[in-house]
């Protein structure tokens, strides 16, 4: 090595330690900011989580309240509308609210539910179940309170092609035969591989 490049070395050394400085100064001030935003963001989670506590707890009081004072009204004729069952069940007491659930497209599902404004209306509301309005027989019960989190349980159906050899795996246990005389069982191939020769 040079004495010429021993003092380019040193020079570039010289330039760099102040840029080196600064990015060590940058990143410092980088982490610091790090570390405040991290706690602002645990201290605002605490708020929110001791905040949503209480909120949830007297919503869904108010739920329960609203829900006792209600009906469920199954087998509603799906041209009906809210004036009509408002008319069918008037003779129950005052009716706060009339909800007739649709689908996506906005067609009825064919049933609905009523709120009174007093809790003895659903009483007289539950002697009008079974009655017709509009050619069908209503079914009518209290409206349940719906548990967050808390979904029936359905059991899976047992998958038919679950055991099948992995080339007869894609095709259903029966198929319907070409010739017109409904479901014929398929045949199966019997194991190449067998344990008995």
């Amino acid at each position: 090595m040079d004495r010429e490049d021993v003092v380019m070395a040193a020079k570039d050394n010289e330039e760099a330690a102040p840029e080196l400085d600064d990015m060590k100064k940058r990143l410092k001030e980088m982490e610091d900011e790090a570390a405040a935003l991290r706690e602002m963001q645990a201290k605002v989670e605490k708020e929110m989580s001791s905040a949503q506590d209480p909120a949830a707890a007297t919503s869904q009081a108010s739920r329960e309240e609203v829900d006792s004072r209600s009906v469920f009204i199954g087998n509603v004729d799906y041209s009906c509308t809210p004036e009509e069952v408002q008319q069918h069940f008037q003779s129950c007491g005052t009716i706060n609210r009339i909800t007739i659930r649709t689908d996506k497209y906005g067609q009825p599902k064919g049933y609905a539910y009523v709120e009174f404004f007093e809790t003895e209306a659903v009483q007289e509301a539950l002697l009008l179940n079974e009655t017709e309005l509009r050619g069908r027989q209503l079914k009518v019960t209290a409206k349940r309170t719906n548990i967050p989190g808390m979904k029936q349980f359905r059991p899976r159906r047992p998958n038919p092609y679950m055991g099948l050899p992995p080339r007869a795996s894609h095709m259903p246990p029966y198929f319907y035969s070409p010739y017109g005389y409904g479901k014929v069982p398929r045949y199966r191939m019997p194991m190449r591989y067998s344990p008995y020769g």
